[in-house]
Order: structure tokens, then C-alpha cells, then sequence
């Protein structure tokens, strides 16, 4: 497909990347993700992904934008307090990339709707602070055989995943439901969930949109069974290794290696 001139002039600077160019370029714009949570880190991988130009974008959340929001959700400005955040989502990344369709989707993931939800769409970023939607999600992308990137963050501190089903461990494989008292581990002593600076999800944030736009062009190496933490106070960066579980109770025994 020739892309037009309008989008090889927006899309230049990463077309003329040789690990792109206008194939890859033109995946990303036939390329949908689901985008849960328009908050710390929904906010930086919403706005990266609208301008690398995925050409369809949901933004799942059902919360208003609140004013202690507004030091880390940068989708959200002042005059935005009281709204929903899909809405001021939208309005931001249309008014960024009008050329891409932005669907607010104003709901709760459940039992019930989150495989028809996650089926519409190629993959799932999670940008949620709470550890039962992770488990929702790591299930119904297992059962529907969507990829997606975890992420969470604490204070100073964050991690990053990427779980492609049926290939490698699960969500669940890696924080066992017993375990997973705080989303950011494995050094819990560390976190304090009441707080989070806002350059911390803006981090992480920008590693899982990387994460997703790399899985859409099939480029480079995923963080598949590599959890990457971010210590952001020594500005460090360590990788944990895991595998998948026999007993997982999701993927055990399923689960392709490679």
C-alpha cells in the first residue's frame, strides 16, 4: 500500500527509520489497541501511540478527572476537572492526530464484557492501579489470544511486562494470586501505594507504548518472561527473568516456549 502524502510527511521522521519504513508504517495505521485506564500511565501511552499513528485507539476508563489527577495524568488539563476521562481523552488525541479513530469506551471491565471488549482489538495495554482488573485482563487475553503490556508504578519505582498467549508465562504465572499484594514487585518494602511521582508512570508509560508499537510492526525484542524494574531514585534499571508455572492455573501446561 502507498501511503498517502499527508501521512508521509506526518509520519516521516519514524518512515525513514529503516526498521519501519512505509510497510511497517502502514501496519501501525491498520492496527487497533485497547488502552485500559486514562490515568498515569494510559496518559503517555494513549499520546504516543495516537502519534505514531495507530489507526485505532480505545480508551477504556470510567472515572472523572479529579485535581489530584492532574500531576501525573497528562491527557488532563484544569479545565477538564469533572469530566470523564474519555472524553478529555479523546478530545486531546483527536485534536493531536485527527487522521486516527479514538473510541471512549465509558465502562467497568467484568466477567462478563471483558472478552467481548478485548476482542475488538489486536492488543490490550493495562494502565490500571488496581490487581483484580489485571487478573480480568491476563484471563480474557489468554482465552481470546490477544497479546498485552503490564505495567505499574509506585512512588519512585515501576515495571513493565509483555504477555503474547499462548507463547511464554502469563500474568498470573508471574504474581501468584497470594503474592500479588502490591502491582509493582518484587520489592515491596519499597512501594507505598498512596503516592506516586508523576515522572514515574510517564516512564513506564512510554516503555509499554514502545512495547506495543514494537509487537504491532514485529520488530525487535519483547519483555516476554523479562520483568524490567525502574528505580527511579538511582536511576536504575534491573531485569528479572520468570517463567511460565505448570500449575498456573491459566496457562499451565498450555503455554508455547520461544
Amino acid at each position: 500500500m502507498v501511503l498517502p502524502l499527508p501521512d508521509l510527511e506526518r509520519y516521516a521522521r519514524q518512515i525513514i527509520l529503516p526498521e519501519i519504513g512505509e510497510a511497517r508504517q502502514d501496519k501501525l495505521l491498520c492496527s487497533s489497541v485497547l488502552v485500559i485506564g486514562a490515568g498515569g500511565l494510559g496518559s503517555p501511552v494513549a499520546y504516543y501511540l495516537a502519534a505514531a499513528g495507530v489507526g485505532r485507539l480505545g480508551i477504556l476508563d470510567r472515572d472523572q478527572v479529579d485535581l489530584s489527577n492532574l500531576n501525573r495524568q497528562i491527557l488532563h488539563f484544569t479545565s477538564d476537572l469533572g469530566r470523564f476521562k474519555v472524553e478529555s481523552a479523546k478530545d486531546k488525541l483527536t485534536a493531536l492526530n485527527p487522521g486516527i479513530r479514538i473510541e471512549p469506551l465509558k465502562c467497568v471491565l467484568k466477567p462478563d464484557n471483558a472478552r467481548s471488549v478485548i476482542s475488538n482489538y489486536d492488543l490490550c495495554v493495562i494502565a490500571v492501579d488496581d490487581i483484580p482488573t489485571r487478573y480480568l485482563v491476563n484471563e480474557a487475553c489468554y482465552q481470546e489470544g490477544k497479546p498485552f503490556v503490564e505495567g505499574a508504578v509506585s512512588g519512585f519505582f515501576g515495571h513493565i511486562t509483555t504477555f503474547i498467549p499462548p507463547r511464554g508465562p502469563c500474568y498470573r504465572c508471574l504474581f501468584q494470586e497470594s503474592q500479588a499484594l502490591d502491582p509493582v514487585q518484587p520489592h515491596p518494602e519499597k512501594f507505598d501505594r498512596r503516592g506516586v511521582i508523576g515522572v514515574t508512570p510517564g516512564i513506564i508509560g512510554v516503555l509499554q507504548a514502545a512495547e506495543a508499537l514494537k509487537l504491532i510492526m514485529g520488530i525487535g525484542e519483547l519483555l516476554i518472561g523479562r520483568l524490567l524494574v525502574v528505580d527511579l531514585l538511582k536511576c536504575e534499571f534491573v531485569e528479572l527473568i520468570y517463567s511460565q508455572r505448570s500449575e498456573c492455573p491459566v496457562c499451565g501446561g498450555n503455554s508455547q516456549s520461544g
